[in-house]
């Protein structure tokens, strides 16, 4: 048995269109803007994504490091435990975004094996094995106390019909929103946790998966996982899944479960919004720079990458612009030399942050922070 997929009320209507708003605007702001503005935000975006997810379960890497480990980076300062998840969760996510429209498109129980694999394959031992369902307990612990079970998963026995029956469910179209049914088929899995480990990674790229799915915009401008792995949401995350009870019990009101998810979208909608807007308004200042002192054009994605990420690399600089390498390098170089890059490290590990002449405008409008409005909230 599965949870049932609760009616949402009034408030949770009012949320809901409000979303469904900021997506269809998004969207039409995606199709109007330059398509390397719009794909180095959906890279932004999956790093970010990766990095929060991964940091929920305790691994820490920064989205820029992210960024620069998808961009193939050997020399990033993370432990190779960080990298090793990084990477798979990557892969996975990668995978994902690709079955937006892939035809005659199913879900089934060894889908979501494969994609264990590709995100725990790393860490298979006979003990704990990836792509294959749990044959014995599993337990999610107290952060308190992990002596305490928060959390006791069904019976390995009882696997196999609830598998099928979530594939079922997956596989059934009905007329629930898909934001909605995205929410439901995360709490499903997570609620059955069918593995060993890597549940909860799963569970959140399952609902981005169905996400893909709609095919109203990108995945990575509606998944709420770089939403969730803020400490505060994170903790909220586990509380609303704590009310759920220390056993599986799917004849329940998850309501609350499915409005926390929409605040979710809601506010993660907002701030995408407004970092397509502030990476805009840094784009046009970087411009008026660059006009200003006589660079060529091209140099305003790296003074844009600096602004909004911190830091530029002469790889991802290269690759943006479609330069060689002794190109990319010469034009950091002379920036270097006018004082607006500051180099930092040597050889393959450099790389370049803001110096004393970057454009001081462009750093305030990328370090404006942004106010999110709590639509639950009056």
């Amino acid at each position: 048995m599965l949870y049932p997929t609760p009616q949402l009320n009034s408030q949770d209507e009012t949320v809901l269109a409000e979303v469904d708003s900021m997506r269809e605007r998004l969207r039409h702001q995606v199709q109007s803007v330059p398509a390397k503005w719009a794909g180095g935000l959906r890279k932004f975006l999956t790093a970010d994504a990766v990095a929060a997810s991964n940091s929920i379960e305790g691994f820490k890497v920064s989205t820029v490091d992210v960024e620069d480990l998808m961009a193939g980076e050997q020399d990033v300062d993370v432990s190779d435990e960080d990298r090793e998840e990084t990477l798979a969760y990557q892969r996975m996510m990668t995978y994902l975004q690709t079955l937006h429209d892939a035809p005659d498109f199913r879900f089934s129980k060894g889908q979501l094996n494969a994609l264990h694999w590709i995100l725990q394959g790393h860490r298979h031992t006979s003990r704990k094995p990836a792509g294959q369902w749990r044959s014995g307990p599993v337990y999610v612990t107290d952060a308190r106390d992990p002596s305490i079970a928060a959390y006791t998963a069904p019976d390995a026995e009882q696997l196999p019909a609830l598998a099928d029956e979530l594939v079922a469910w997956l596989n059934t179209p009905d007329d629930t929103h898909a934001l909605v049914r995205a929410a439901m088929a995360h709490l499903h899995l997570v609620s059955i946790h069918p593995w060993c480990d890597g549940n909860g990674r799963m569970s959140r790229s399952l609902q981005t998966l169905l996400i893909a799915r709609e095919g109203v915009l990108a995945p990575e401008f509606s998944s709420i996982e770089a939403w969730l792995g803020r400490p505060g949401n994170t903790w909220e995350y586990y509380q609303v899944l704590a009310r759920r009870g220390a056993h599986y019990r799917p004849d329940q009101d998850v309501s609350e479960w499915i409005s926390f998810n929409l605040l979710a979208y809601h506010q993660q909608a907002q701030t995408v919004h407004a970092r397509f807007q502030r990476s805009g308004r840094v784009w046009e200042q970087s411009s008026e720079f660059a006009a200003q002192t006589g660079l060529d054009d091209r140099i305003v994605s790296a003074l844009h990458d600096v602004a909004m990420a911190g830091r530029v690399r002469r790889s991802r600089y290269g690759e943006s612009e479609g330069l060689s390498v002794q190109q990319a390098q010469r034009d950091l170089k002379v920036l270097a030399q006018r004082d607006v890059l500051q180099p930092v490290g040597r050889t393959r590990a450099r790389y370049y942050i803001a110096g004393e002449r970057f454009p001081q405008n462009v750093l305030e409008t990328a370090r404006t922070p942004t106010s999110l409005v709590d639509p639950y909230r009056p």
